[in-house]
């Protein structure tokens, strides 16, 4: 496949892989509001608040099951020829992240420090993630540039970041600003990454893996572009 689309003359493969890409970016929407609704139904729980409280005091527990999870998520969502089972794979992946963001959620919502400004900065960090999102996303796309350099940036930088992340729960120190600044960057790379193997790598049947991997770029981003309105308050 040539470097790039040519939107006025289409062979058939060109033709296929921008099904492909329409697919792919249809089940990324699909499973955000398959987030949103897991989400939902936490918040508005007893368990789930319970549970949001239980995590925030365990977070180490918290990541390395999230971690698990995500492992068992993507070999799902790759399993080839099982429609069904990708699907799992890709909900299971949603409702992990509903999991991760709960504890976030219930103090942006319940916390009198952010009491009528809620709605404002998630919708804020919302609109600024998707934003960002479809930019890189369109430069990864419309460019046809190779994206793969960045497997080992991004292998190292998120290798940092766990570590990081891991002191920080142990010794109770904040990671700070800086360090929210700093995974907003491994996750546009990461979108640059996910979004340039949807263009030169996943075959046209892998749909919902590419999915998952876009989804979980987002959500890294939107995780930490919320932190950093929160830091604003």
């Amino acid at each position: 496949m040539e470097q790039g689309f040519n939107f006025n003359i289409y062979n058939v493969t060109e033709v296929d892989r921008v099904t492909f890409i329409k697919r792919t970016y249809a089940h990324v929407a699909l499973a955000i509001l398959a987030f949103v609704g897991f989400e939902a139904l936490l918040l508005n729980s007893e368990i789930g608040i319970e549970l949001g409280i239980s995590m925030a005091n365990n977070w180490i527990i918290v990541i390395l099951l999230f971690m698990g999870g995500t492992w068992i998520a993507n070999k799902w969502a790759q399993e080839p020829g099982n429609i069904q089972k990708q699907y799992i794979g890709l909900f299971l992946y949603a409702f992990l992240e509903a999991l991760i963001f709960l504890p976030l959620f219930m103090i942006v919502l319940y916390s009198e420090q952010f009491q009528g400004e809620a709605t404002q900065i998630i919708g804020q960090a919302g609109v600024v993630s998707a934003g960002l999102f479809t930019a890189l996303s369109g430069i990864a796309i419309f460019s046809g540039k190779d994206f793969s350099f960045l497997r080992s940036i991004l292998m190292v930088g998120f290798g940092v970041a766990f570590a990081m992340i891991i002191a920080g729960s142990l010794f109770g120190f904040d990671l700070g600003l800086w360090f929210s600044a700093a995974m907003v960057l491994l996750a546009g790379g990461s979108i640059l990454f996910q979004t340039s193997r949807l263009v030169h790598d996943y075959h046209s049947t892998q749909h919902v893996a590419a999915a998952l991997g876009l989804f979980a770029s987002f959500m890294l981003l939107f995780y930490y572009v919320l932190q950093i309105f929160m830091s604003r308050d």
